[in-house]
């Protein structure tokens, strides 16, 4: 089975009145809502309340969940507009990744795989690449860092990112596409690359 399809099977029972299934839904995806609004919320406490307020969002939500998206991709939409909407009323800008988040990146779990190269030299340049980056993100408008933190460190698809951000498919690829290019941009002085090349 699908996890697609054992997610709709639980938002069935959740239409049906079993709170219990709605319980599970949570339990499955809190982790990820919370490691999305940590990009986009730098405050602990007020990630908790903002994940919080999605999950109850979406609760309310749900008798009128058709699947004609996937269930997770519903969520992290319901998840961004109420981050957004938070910070429109605090009157503040989405947050970065920050030089921890980067550390607890799932995607570099396999550190045997990674060459003994710590050098103090590729260290510091590993170090200010980071920084870069997280310059640059933070440089974004909203829409492209939410399409390049769902695309590279949330790992969805362009048809989730579209579905998530409520957009045309084509949109989701221009914002990533310039998204890369301003982080590119960051990087060459950096990294002393050409204009012809991106990295």
């Amino acid at each position: 089975m699908s996890e697609r399809s054992a997610d709709q099977i639980l938002v069935e029972r959740v239409q049906r009145g079993d709170k219990r299934a709605f319980e599970l839904l949570v339990a499955k995806y809190q982790r990820k809502i919370f490691r999305l609004l940590s990009r986009l919320i730098r405050d602990p406490a007020e990630i908790e309340d903002v994940a919080q307020e999605a999950f109850i969002k979406a609760y309310r939500a749900l008798p009128n969940f058709r699947g004609e998206s996937a269930f997770y991709t519903w969520l992290y939409r319901i998840a961004i507009n109420t981050a957004k909407n938070y910070l429109a009323a605090q009157g503040r800008r989405a947050a970065t990744a920050t030089e921890s988040d980067l550390g607890e990146n799932e995607s570099l779990d396999d550190t045997d795989q990674l060459c003994d190269v710590a050098t103090p030299d590729a260290v510091l340049l590993s170090k200010q690449v980071a920084e870069a980056v997280n310059r640059a993100i933070e440089k974004l408008p909203e829409d492209l860092r939410t399409a390049i933190v769902l695309r590279e460190l949330e790992g969805l698809s362009y048809e989730e990112i579209a579905d998530a951000m409520n957009c045309p498919i084509g949109t989701v690829r221009s914002r990533i596409f310039r998204a890369r290019e301003a982080i590119a941009n960051e990087l060459r002085p950096l990294l002393d690359t050409g204009k012809d090349r991106r990295w």
